[in-house]
């Protein structure tokens, strides 16, 4: 389509007015049309796409190397080179937050597998036996030493039964070396009687169920607060019926049901920390606005600061969690990495309040004294609200 160059005798399709560019100048709509060939249109998307990554490269590295320059930028009316602060907070955080999920659930795998108890028998062999006799006698001893659930809560009866079976498969094996007949099948898919270890000299004793097991054994009741109306007290019983569920699950289920249970909470707490902060950024301007009230500073521009040191920080985050993984792929392969990204780690982590004191101080204008001192009275706050939401969050999550 010919760009036009003469506007005379043209009208708004929207609202009728005449128009004087390219833009209406009553309603704002465009004079050009949406329907237009499909090249076109994957001409203007890369043009889109090429010009956000051109923004990207121009605020990243500052973002991160230059304390307070992107704000400086951004009162000074120098906007368009930079990713818009909400925007660029906006990304960081769902990016940060979708990696520390990833990160979290090889952490959990990895602990899972190496803190996970194996089931170990004494140092007697099955072909030490020289008679059936001996074998039986061998293989009873050897069930006796397997540790008793309540002792290791860690090992589930599904993991004892197959040691078990294991064991009398070994048992089964050298019984026909012997010439003699093997254990029946029953026998051989037989439960794991659960025993103390033999070694220890321990009885078993019955387990006390403890105020969490008295919970969990009776079933959620409906909320009803006098203060909160229906609707609220409604959604309180909901959530305290699916916390009930996600830990009793986790508690007592078997291997899958705890395995579902564990990832529904962390898929809720890792849901709901981005609303999270997002409630406490507002909060955030308001402590910078009260610890700075006599700077005559709109509300909106301690919001800025906001939302540009929360970037800052989902940045870090990021790139930690990143250097983390980075480190967990490369142990196998080559540990001699892990000492420089464990620096790097560490660099990162002294970073990120040292950036947001060089922030605070370009920005105000204070002299130093004075900008520590109020650093730490914002960041002594600002710590304990985030505790509490991130709290709020873990509650919610559990409950998800």
């Amino acid at each position: 389509m010919k760009q036009l160059t003469s506007y005379e005798g043209l009208h708004c399709a929207n609202c009728g007015a005449a128009m004087q560019g390219e833009f209406c100048h009553e309603c704002g709509q465009s004079i050009h049309s949406v329907l237009k060939p499909v090249h076109h249109m994957v001409e203007e998307t890369v043009e889109t796409v090429l010009h956000i990554d051109g923004r990207i490269v121009q605020t990243l590295p500052p973002l991160l190397f230059k304390p307070g320059f992107l704000t400086l930028e951004y009162f000074a009316g120098r906007r368009v080179p930079y990713i818009a602060p909400f925007r660029l907070m906006f990304v960081l955080c769902l990016l940060s937050f979708f990696v520390c999920h990833l990160a979290f659930d090889r952490f959990t795998d990895a602990i899972a597998e190496s803190s996970t108890p194996t089931v170990t028998v004494n140092g007697e062999h099955f072909s030490d036996a020289n008679t059936p006799s001996e074998v039986r006698e061998l293989l009873q001893r050897q069930l006796d030493t397997l540790p008793h659930i309540d002792d290791y809560g860690l090992l589930s009866s599904a993991q004892l039964d197959r040691s078990a079976m294991n064991m009398r498969k070994k048992a089964n094996r050298r019984l026909i070396e012997l010439g003699a007949a093997p254990m029946s099948a029953a026998s051989l898919a037989a439960p794991a009687m659960p025993a103390v270890a033999a070694s220890t000299g321990k009885t078993p004793v019955p387990h006390e169920p403890d105020a969490l097991d008295k919970a969990l054994q009776q079933e959620s009741r409906p909320v009803h607060l006098s203060w909160l109306p229906d609707v609220a007290n409604a959604r309180l019983t909901v959530l305290g019926r699916r916390w009930h569920k996600n830990v009793r699950d986790f508690k007592d289920g078997d291997a899958t049901t705890r395995a579902e249970a564990k990832q529904r909470m962390i898929n809720g707490v890792f849901g709901a920390l981005p609303m999270t902060m997002f409630i406490l950024i507002p909060v955030f301007a308001g402590l910078l606005k009260l610890f700075y009230v006599f700077r005559r500073r709109l509300y909106m521009e301690h919001l800025i600061v906001a939302l540009h040191s929360h970037a800052f920080m989902f940045l870090a985050l990021l790139l930690l969690a990143l250097v983390g993984m980075l480190s967990a792929w490369l142990q196998p392969h080559a540990a001699w990495t892990a000492a420089p990204l464990g620096w790097l780690q560490t660099l990162l982590a002294l970073w990120v309040p040292a950036y947001l004191l060089i922030m605070q101080k370009r920005i105000y204008h204070q002299g130093w004294p004075m900008t520590v001192l109020k650093f730490w009275f914002v960041g002594w706050f600002y710590f304990w609200l985030l505790t509490f939401a991130l709290t709020v969050a873990a509650l919610l999550g559990i409950a998800h």
